[in-house]
């Protein structure tokens, strides 16, 4: 096999779906079935302790057992038919006992009891026929959910923590939780004219953007291999853009290319700058001078985009974001997360070991959560890259 050859990303799904073990965990999540017995069915036992309680408190001179029937209620909201059947019984037998204790059964022919009686068990019978019903629409939601994150998992293709001279470390999060697929994109390719980096945010969410990424990141896929310039690559891209999507959606994007030592050559598309965190913490943010418009723009603009070079040395740490990380907000103030201000502490250094560089980005997107009170807004990447070894030989560039 060529040293260049486009083998398939280790960590990628070996199949079109997820595995029946991963299926089972969001079924059990959407239908609340990976709780126990005992905390779902606690809802209705309290609720039947409750009746219990006010009806011996308030005496006989009251009457307040067939408020038994907010038990199978509140079962179908979490229980198995089966489960919601025992329940029912056990309230049943309580709903009686209760009546005898209010002396009801010494009435005229147990008008009363026989009224109360029946509605239960109709009631509970009809609560155990939507609790089967919650369970089918929890399965279907499930496996729509698992078809949603293979496809996303399949699109990205994340890459392992090593690609060529780089070292990665990655948190990714879409805002579409329900279907867990996002706009945000990233790729990390070695390919015959250096390690190539792409990191987008494609407007908007849901399906539309994931289409939008899948051609973004379908054509960087094969650009990066063919072009032997990062100004190429983002050309074909932008081609690849205007016929297959449609007018007036766009994304954002970066390009990264590392083909000499102790550089790298960086070229915006509207993007948000990455940062270069060095061995020491002091933090540069990498601002174009002259920033290109987002791909899917620029048959509006006139003159070609221009890529920058900064040093990246073998203690430096470059970060990588979409806008869902800065543009997070704070959970009561309201103020955007400051993350040039905050990643020099919680990232220098991080170079040293793969382990340091997955700590640090673990440090900062849990400082992310933290800022939002655990809940994002948009969706958010995190991609933090280091050198492995700047004395290794490069091969030369094509």
């Amino acid at each position: 096999m060529s040293r260049f050859t486009r083998p398939q990303s280790p960590t990628a799904p070996r199949a079109a779906g997820l595995s029946p073990a991963r299926r089972e965990r969001a079924l059990l999540a959407a239908d609340l079935q990976d709780l126990s017995w005992r905390r779902r069915a606690m809802p209705s036992l309290v609720a039947l302790l409750v009746v219990v309680v006010t009806d011996l408190a308030t005496g006989r001179e009251s009457y307040l057992s067939p408020l038994m029937v907010v038990v199978p209620s509140l079962a179908a909201l979490t229980l198995r038919p089966l489960e919601l059947l025992l329940v029912c019984l056990i309230g049943l037998v309580t709903l009686v006992g209760l009546s005898h204790y209010d002396q009801v059964t010494n009435l005229n022919n147990g008008q009363f009891l026989f009224g109360a009686v029946v509605s239960y068990v109709v009631l509970s019978v009809f609560s155990a026929w939507v609790a089967g019903i919650r369970m089918r629409r929890a399965a279907a939601f499930a496996a729509v959910s698992s078809v949603a994150e293979a496809a996303q998992r399949a699109l990205l293709r994340p890459p392992g923590p090593v690609v060529g001279p780089l070292r990665l470390a990655v948190r990714y999060a879409s805002a579409a939780d329900a279907a867990r697929i996002g706009g945000d994109l990233y790729s990390v390719l070695e390919t015959p004219h250096g390690t190539r980096v792409l990191v987008g945010d494609v407007r908007g969410k849901g399906l539309g953007a994931v289409q939008t990424a899948a051609v973004v990141l379908g054509a960087f896929r094969e650009a990066a291999y063919d072009e032997s310039g990062l100004l190429a690559v983002a050309a074909r891209i932008e081609a690849s853009v205007e016929r297959h999507v449609p007018d007036g959606e766009f994304t954002t994007a970066l390009f990264a290319d590392v083909h000499r030592p102790g550089t790298v050559e960086l070229l915006h598309f509207g993007h948000v700058p990455p940062i270069m965190v060095a061995s020491d913490g002091a933090v540069t943010v990498l601002e174009a001078e002259d920033p290109w418009v987002p791909l899917g723009l620029g048959r509006l603009a006139a003159g070609e985009p221009q890529s920058m070079e900064t040093a990246f040395g073998p203690g430096d740490v470059l970060v990588l974001c979409t806008d869902g990380v800065v543009e997070a907000r704070h959970h009561r103030s309201g103020e955007f997360y400051p993350l040039a201000e905050r990643v020099g502490p919680m990232v220098r250094e991080a170079a040293r070991t793969a382990a340091e560089l997955e700590a640090a980005v673990g440090r900062l997107y849990a400082d992310l959560l933290e800022h939002t009170g655990g809940e994002l807004g948009d969706d958010a990447l995190l991609l933090l890259i280091s050198r492995t070894d700047l004395d290794r030989p490069q091969g030369p560039r094509v």
